[in-house]
């Protein structure tokens, strides 16, 4: 996995932070720096430290699954893509009258709500070859941009433009798992 690779699948990976910070933003009658600084920390921090606890999980089975990892990787991918396409059409505007920004407990159950497929990729990654730190930071910032991006983006202009960042995101990971499986069949 090369680093435009890491970087597309953290950009895939930080769709669900966006679209929840959009909703944050949207539901904020001002946009202060400690909520929001406090909201992407903690939605950067929890995409980069799932990584890590799925690397983990994956390395201890690596040696029973060599020889189909591929598969494995793909399967997740595929799933967590179109988790993410199917919850793009689902559509999810009810939960936004549930949704306080400022309550810590809302913040943290957010940011771990969000991580969990972070977790099923950091599997994935004990698989390939990769620098497992260089993605997790990676993975770590572009969460934490693209939430700050998505508070200010929702508070200010949500009203007026509708982005399907989960569809975008869906298709991002589909296409990693399909590269990844393509890349181990046949070259």
């Amino acid at each position: 996995m090369n680093i435009l690779d890491i970087i597309l699948l953290a950009i895939g990976l930080a769709m669900d932070c966006f679209a929840v910070s959009i909703a944050c933003g949207m539901y904020m009658k001002k946009i202060l720096s400690g909520p929001s600084f406090r909201i992407a920390l903690f939605f950067g921090f929890f995409q980069a430290f799932m990584p890590l606890i799925g690397w983990l999980i994956g390395s201890s089975f690596r040696s029973y699954i060599e020889n189909f990892d591929h598969w494995f990787a793909f399967i997740i991918l595929i799933i967590l893509g179109g988790k993410m396409i199917y919850e793009n059409f689902k559509g999810k505007d009810s939960n936004k009258k549930h949704l306080n920004p400022y309550k810590w407990v809302v913040v943290l159950t957010m940011a771990i709500a969000t991580s969990i497929d972070a977790l099923a990729v950091g599997f994935t990654f004990s698989f390939l070859r990769i620098d497992l730190w260089l993605a997790i930071f990676i993975i770590g910032i572009t969460s934490f941009f693209f939430s700050l991006f998505g508070l200010f983006f929702g508070h200010r202009y949500c009203h007026r433009v509708k982005i399907p960042a989960e569809l975008f995101g869906g298709i991002v990971l589909i296409g990693i798992g399909t590269k990844i499986l393509i890349e181990h069949l046949y070259f």
